[in-house]
């Protein structure tokens, strides 16, 4: 089934661009959400007559997630856990962690956008990457500290 995108969609294809995929996954997810329409002489020409406000809503998204990389750039949290003697972690620091530690420090970040591979299982510093759009992906620092000890570095 042949759909334009009205989104940008990860490993499918970008705003405006018209794509082939499974007719189950078009009928299932793409076109419930909104993030597609049939590939139609009608919604083709809707679609180019949209593409001005795309590019202008792309570029506004863009400068927003540049100006919030920026600000995240500085952004440090420190996450305690309470450890065993040979300071292994009793359970872990997940992403959704990581999200209500930036959301106490006043930044408001979905945890899917936090591109944490698996959970922090240890004590340390670690480099998260955030995918704020898809060509902007901001750094924060995130430290796991001993909890009522002091930070290891």
């Amino acid at each position: 089934m042949e759909v334009i995108l009205r989104e940008h969609v990860d490993n499918l294809g970008r705003r405006g661009e018209i794509v082939k995929v499974a007719d189950g996954y078009a009928r299932n997810y793409l076109l419930p959400r909104k993030l597609a329409l049939l590939a139609t002489e009608g919604n083709k020409k809707q679609i180019e007559r949209e593409r001005g406000k795309f590019e202008v809503k792309e570029a506004d998204e863009k400068r927003i997630a540049d100006a919030m990389a920026q600000h995240m750039a500085n952004v440090d949290i420190v996450i305690a856990r309470k450890v065993g003697e040979t300071e292994a972690l009793y359970g872990s620091v997940t992403t959704v962690d990581i999200a209500d530690a930036l959301a106490a420090k006043g930044i408001e970040v979905e945890r899917r956008k936090l591109q944490l591979r698996e959970p922090i299982k240890q004590l340390g510093e670690f480099n998260i990457p955030v995918k704020l759009h898809r060509e902007v992906t901001a750094h924060i620092k995130v430290r796991v500290v001993a909890e009522g000890g002091k930070p290891k570095t």
